[in-house]
């Protein structure tokens, strides 16, 4: 009697210990923190840079830079603040329910909808200006067209900003080209996805332009210097 007593305590505790024990199965998920190194890091470092708190090089090195980067989203999604990427924060980050905050930092807006309209011309213009450039080159295409449409000094809707003219010269040189009616690539629609939904790698930058292939000169010396992504520079 008392055997049986025991075996049923044990069939008890183990059907207890079952769902805890799917529970942390279930984790795939590597906490990451300062001094942490490798692909993971990587990964969250394009992701963070992808939302505009990183904006150095990817180096797979969880760093003070990193760290910061992640305290900054944490504050802005209403997280515990500790400047370390776990479950939570991964989660946040890596999940549909990321929110994109415009706070005291320049480098995050907030999420807007957007048409299929929106997003065609949007990943037109990033294809005819950034074919060649890396995938944050072509999303930092997309974040200076929608920060255009954001500022009063430009049109307030995409097609407005690509088809601005400055007297008979159109802004951007695709339109004079013909370009910028060029199917896009399913790269460049993503990029396009990706900044229409809060994406901004190049913070508030309003303009850019390629060294190799042009001057900048009243760019160069009317606004500031941002950062450089692939062969464009971006001012703002």
């Amino acid at each position: 009697m008392k055997g049986k007593r025991i075996l049923s305590i044990l069939i008890v505790l183990i059907l207890l210990l079952v769902p805890i024990t799917g529970v942390f199965a279930s984790e795939n998920y590597t906490t990451l923190k300062f001094s942490s190194k490798g692909n993971e890091v990587s990964r969250l470092q394009q992701k963070l840079q992808n939302y505009g708190y990183y904006t150095i090089s990817i180096d797979g090195i969880y760093g003070k830079v990193t760290e910061k980067a992640v305290i900054n989203f944490q504050k802005d999604n209403k997280l515990i603040i500790d400047g370390i990427a776990g479950k939570q924060t991964q989660t946040a980050l890596y999940g549909k329910t990321t929110t994109v905050s415009r706070g005291t930092s320049s480098s995050r807006s907030s999420v807007k909808s957007y048409s299929d309209a929106d997003l065609l011309w949007l990943a037109r213009i990033i294809e005819a200006e950034a074919s060649g450039e890396p995938y944050n080159g072509k999303v930092a295409v997309g974040n200076v067209i929608l920060n255009r449409v954001n500022s009063k000094e430009f049109p307030n809707t995409i097609y407005g900003v690509i088809f601005e003219y400055y007297g008979s010269i159109p802004q951007f040189s695709p339109v004079a080209e013909g370009t910028i009616y060029n199917t896009p690539s399913k790269e460049s629609i993503n990029a396009a996805k990706d900044a229409l939904n809060g994406a901004r790698p190049v913070g508030n930058s309003t303009y850019f332009f390629n060294p190799a292939k042009a001057a900048g000169t009243w760019i160069v010396k009317n606004k500031t210097y941002v950062t450089k992504i692939g062969g464009h520079s971006f001012y703002a």
